[in-house]
């Protein structure tokens, strides 16, 4: 019986230049290239090359980056079932993400929600609502968007940071699975 091959990522990040692995993965990180570089300087191994093993490395990257920096990374993300979503002005993968889980598909009332917790998020927490959609439909993501308001600053920027290092991972599995990335 043989052993299942792990699945790897194409082009292999142990094998790539600075430019070429931000031209192929520094977008995981919505708008935040930053994150990949630091992965490429603390060195990458054939160890590196698995979706998993390059996403812990670049989650480290964002967990011990500045508390600024962070910021600067969950301020790119998007609100969710947001005005650049109806104006077609997401990235591909978060156009991908929120369609999968239906929020393209919301009613207005669901809308007006979506935009009433938007708004309410950003007034008191200073950056969007991120969450790893994946696997959510829009009740639960709403559910999810009611709870955390609940928690406070510094909380929820934790709770921020390990969403998009879920999202990050998510789209880095996606990549090796698909070929259209590479």
């Amino acid at each position: 019986m043989s052993t299942p091959q792990p699945l790897l990522l194409s082009p292999a990040p142990s094998k790539c230049s600075l430019e070429m692995l931000t031209h192929h993965y520094g977008d995981v990180y919505e708008h935040s290239p930053w994150v990949a570089e630091a992965a490429w300087q603390q060195g990458l191994t054939e160890a590196h090359d698995t979706p998993d093993a390059l996403a812990e490395l670049m989650g480290l990257m964002l967990q011990q980056a500045s508390s600024d920096q962070q910021i600067k990374v969950i301020q790119a993300h998007p609100d969710l079932a947001g005005k650049a979503a109806m104006a077609g002005e997401l990235t591909q993968d978060s156009t991908t993400e929120q369609a999968g889980a239906g929020l393209d598909q919301c009613s207005p009332g669901e809308f007006a929600r979506f935009e009433y917790l938007n708004s309410a998020y950003k007034e008191k927490f200073g950056f969007p609502f991120v969450i790893a959609v994946k696997g959510l439909d829009r009740h639960a993501i709403l559910a999810a968007f009611e709870e955390r308001l609940n928690n406070d600053v510094a909380i929820e920027r934790q709770t921020a940071i390990e969403q998009i290092i879920r999202i990050a991972r998510f789209r880095l599995i996606d990549r090796a699975t698909n070929t259209c990335f590479s």
